[in-house]
């Protein structure tokens, strides 16, 4: 009787040690120092010689494995830890204990690997959370009898029950600290791209980007060298536009590379990243030497993304055993992202700049035409007018040469404002009326014609510059089309408006055309009018037909000047 009550006295001071060292263990949050515990906390309750706590994963394998009492040589001899087969697999797809006298005449036991010490008494008990098996405990040899106890088997149970809460909170807590890891390394990112941003944002120079962009990546991810490639205007062949890297001068061996040709060629073509793991087999030579002797351990590859197609390669490498992992790989990528899409905005705003010089350009050329050309050429009229007055009227042949020679020097003002600031002042600061009525003057002076005007009488004052100036250039290209072609007798010019236009109506009785005929040849004076018109809101309308004259109808929106 006195036996069993100290038995159960012993029983209660392992159970309060137990609970003691439990609570302590529950308290571990590093996971690594938490499973040694574990182990040496049921080899000392157990009283076994050997010990050992394994650890599933996700897919229910054995992911660690920690053995107590054997010595570094014994480890060392076996040629693998645990596979996971024979009495371990058993417990690990179990939820019960497994205790036995002799493992070694059990069925379920594989036997023993090279090197491995004698073991006979055997306690194996799941560490289970939920529905969850989070590992095992093995015990081998009891020390203090020829097998392990029920009493045993119930301490190590309560020590799993234990052992899966502490499990269970370690391994969140270590999924919390690679969250946070995770959370800082995505927040270095964010800023980094957003200086790069700050870059594409103010800069106009491509070099100045990829020296920035690779300046970044290297420095942050510890990179070695880096090279920028970039699609030529042909779209059929890449550059080397940039290097960074001090250990290596290049990291291939040639500066072009056709599209589809090597690794970068082929990352050009596809759009796929890629992560070459060195050494490999390099067939082709594509690599420089210097990359085989300076040990490097992998090149990634990453295409340039634009909104139109692949702009460029980056390439980068490095010297480190550890390659790049997901984050860095993205942040790569997101880099590449970014650096394609300056270099395309660069392209679009040189394209946008080469096209305003041609509208400018072009825009020069009609005012030129429109403007000192028709002044030039009515000089012309009146001079060849005056020639034909000289013998009967030689004054009125000497006034218009004294015109002819004013028209001129205003025509030289007007070259003299081209050349000041590539703007013509035909209106002279005259209202839109007042600068169409000079038109009609000049042109019954020298034509003879019979042109009737009608207008409001304040000019539209009011009218903006640009849409004045726009309605006197119609009518000055009009005026010198009857002079030039239309063979009349007499025109009429009109000027109104209506609460939304400003209408401008040139009519005359010449000999018109075939203006269905015509317009698949449109005329550089007549496509100057519709250029005119459009372009600042307005509109224009032909009709003609042979014999009966022509009509153009122009209008602009009536925009009044600020007060």
């Amino acid at each position: 009787m006195s036996t069993i009550e100290l038995t159960r006295e012993q029983l209660q001071e392992r159970l309060l040690a137990l609970h003691k060292a439990s609570l302590e263990m529950i308290q571990d949050i590093s996971l690594e120092s938490l499973l040694e515990r574990i182990a040496i906390l049921a080899c000392e309750q157990a009283g076994a010689q050997y010990a050992a706590l394994g650890v599933n994963n996700e897919q229910g394998r054995v992911e660690q494995f920690i053995p107590i009492g054997m010595n570094e040589a014994e480890i060392e001899a076996m040629p693998h830890p645990p596979l996971g087969l024979g009495l371990i697999g058993a417990l690990m797809n179990k939820r019960e204990s497994i205790r036995l006298a002799d493992l070694t005449n059990d069925p379920r036991s594989s036997g023993f690997p090279t090197g491995h010490p004698t073991m006979n008494s055997f306690l194996g008990v799941p560490i289970v959370l939920g529905d969850r098996n989070l590992g095992q405990i093995y015990l081998t040899n009891k020390l203090d009898g020829p097998e392990f106890t029920p009493e045993d088997q119930l301490l190590i149970e309560m020590l799993a029950a234990y052992a899966a809460v502490a499990i269970s909170n370690a391994k969140m807590y270590r999924g919390l600290i690679q969250r946070d890891r995770i959370l800082t390394r995505r927040n270095e990112n964010l800023a980094l791209l957003n200086e790069l941003s700050s870059t594409l944002a103010t800069s106009s120079d491509i070099d100045e980007i990829l020296e920035k962009a690779l300046n970044q990546i290297m420095d942050y991810l510890q990179l070695e060298v880096g090279e920028f490639f970039l699609m030529q205007e042909d779209r059929r062949s890449l550059k080397r536009a940039m290097h960074r890297g001090e250990i290596v001068d290049t990291i291939w061996q040639t500066d072009y590379f056709k599209l589809g040709e090597g690794f970068v060629g082929v990352t050009a073509k596809d759009g796929v990243p890629r992560l070459l793991d060195l050494p490999f087999d390099d067939e082709n030579n594509e690599l420089d030497p210097n990359i085989y002797e300076k040990q490097f351990r992998q090149l990634a590859l990453l295409p340039l993304h634009g909104r139109q197609g692949i702009l460029g390669v980056l390439c980068v490498g490095t010297c480190h055993p550890q390659p790049l992992d997901e984050l860095e790989v993205q942040f790569l990528a997101a880099i590449s992202s970014w650096v394609g899409t300056g270099i395309e905005n660069m392209q679009l705003n040189l394209q946008g700049r080469r096209l305003a010089i041609l509208e400018e350009r072009e825009r020069i050329g009609m005012d030129l035409h429109d403007g000192i050309i028709q002044s030039i050429y009515a000089v012309g009229l009146t001079l060849e007018h005056a020639r034909l007055l000289l013998n009967e009227e030689p004054d009125v042949a000497r006034q218009r040469i004294e015109q002819s020679i004013a028209d001129l020097n205003s025509a030289i003002r007007d070259i003299r404002s081209y050349i000041l600031d590539l703007r013509p002042r035909q209106l002279h600061d005259e209202s839109l009326m007042n600068g169409i009525q000079r038109l009609t003057i000049e042109l019954r002076a020298n034509t003879l014609l019979e042109i009737n005007l009608q207008g409001p009488s304040d000019g539209f004052k009011d009218l903006t510059e640009v849409n004045a100036v726009a309605l006197f250039h119609i009518c000055q290209e009009a005026m010198a089309n009857i002079a030039k072609h239309a063979r009349a007798h007499s025109v009429d010019v009109t000027l109104w408006k209506t609460p939304q236009r400003v209408l401008l109506e040139v009519s005359d009785d010449g000999r018109g055309f075939d203006f269905e005929a015509k317009k698949m040849s449109i005329g550089h004076g007549l496509a100057n009018i519709q250029t005119r018109a459009r372009n600042v809101g307005g509109d224009v309308e032909f009709t003609s037909e042979p014999g009966l004259g022509t009509t153009v109808l122009a209008w602009v929106p009536y925009e009044r000047t600020s007060e």
